[in-house]
C-alpha cells in the first residue's frame, strides 16, 4: 500500500508543480492586470498543491528525502506528470485552454478524495477542493468568453482544443496499483472521473461554440517518465539554482 501511495503523491505532486511552473512563465504577461494577479495566484495554489502531494511522497518513501529534493534532485525521466501539463505557453488562448482541461479533472478528483480512507490524501483534498473550485470556474469562464468573442479568439480556441486534446486521454490511464487504490476506497475512480470531465468539457464547449475533436491517436508516456522535448527545458531552468547552490536556505 505504502509505495502504491508514494506513486500516487508522486504522480500529483509532478503534475501539479510543472503545470504551476507553467502558469508561472505567464507572470507579468497576462491581458490586463487583474487576469494576471488571477494566474499567478492559481500558479501558487497549484504549487501548494505540489508541496503537500510531494511532501505525502517523501514522508512515505522514509528515505529522508524532502518535498523540495523531490522537485529539484531528479532528472527528466524520473517525472511522472501528465503531458498535457509541460505542453508550452503559445498564446492566452492556448493557456486556458490547456488550463481548462486540466481544471475540469482536478476540481472532481479533489472532491472525491475529500472521501479517501487515506487521512492525508483526504486532508489534502479539503484544501484542494476549495481553490479548484475557483479555478475551474475562472477558467470556464474564458473559454465560453474566448468562444463568444471574436472570430479570431473563437479561431485560437479552436487551435488549441485540436492541438490539447491529444493529451487528454492519458490523464485516465491507470495500472494496477491504482485500480486497487480505488477499488480499497483510496481514490477516486478513474472511469467515474472521465465521465465527469468529458460532462463538464462538453458543456462548456457547447456554450462556447466549439467543436470537440474526434477521437483520435492520444499522446502517452508522460505517467511512465516518457517526455517531450519541452520538459528538460523546463527543468534546467527550475533547477538551477537548488542545484547550483544546495546548501543555500531561503
Amino acid at each position: 500500500m505504502d509505495n502504491a501511495i508514494y506513486n500516487y503523491a508522486l504522480r500529483m505532486g509532478d503534475t501539479c508543480l510543472i503545470l504551476s511552473h507553467r502558469l508561472a512563465e505567464r507572470c507579468s504577461n497576462g491581458p490586463f492586470l487583474e487576469e494576471d494577479i488571477a494566474m499567478t495566484n492559481i500558479s501558487l495554489d497549484l504549487l501548494g498543491g505540489a508541496d503537500l502531494f510531494l511532501s505525502l511522497a517523501a514522508e512515505v518513501e522514509g528515505e529522508g528525502r524532502s518535498a523540495d529534493d523531490l522537485a529539484y534532485r531528479r532528472n527528466e525521466r524520473q517525472y511522472y506528470n501528465h503531458l498535457l501539463a509541460e505542453r508550452p505557453n503559445k498564446n492566452f488562448a492556448h493557456v486556458m485552454m490547456r488550463q481548462f482541461l486540466h481544471d475540469a479533472l482536478l476540481h472532481p478528483l479533489y472532491t472525491g478524495l475529500k472521501l479517501s480512507k487515506n487521512e492525508h490524501l483526504a486532508g489534502i483534498a479539503e484544501k484542494g477542493v476549495k481553490e479548484s473550485a475557483y479555478h475551474i470556474r475562472h477558467s470556464s469562464m474564458w473559454i465560453v468568453r474566448l468562444g463568444k468573442g471574436t472570430d479570431d479568439s473563437k479561431e485560437k480556441l479552436q487551435d488549441a482544443l485540436d492541438d490539447l486534446w491529444t493529451y487528454t486521454g492519458e490523464m485516465f490511464e491507470y495500472n494496477d496499483e491504482e485500480a486497487t487504490l480505488a477499488k480499497d476506497g483510496v481514490i477516486p475512480s478513474f472511469e467515474e472521473l472521465k465521465t465527469t470531465w468529458l460532462k463538464t468539457v462538453k458543456e462548456v464547449f457547447n456554450e462556447a461554440g466549439l467543436e470537440v475533436p474526434k477521437d483520435k491517436w492520444m499522446a502517452t508516456g508522460g505517467r511512465q517518465g516518457v517526455h517531450s522535448e519541452f520538459l528538460g527545458h523546463m527543468i534546467a531552468e527550475m533547477q538551477y539554482l537548488p542545484r547550483a547552490y544546495p546548501d543555500a536556505k531561503w
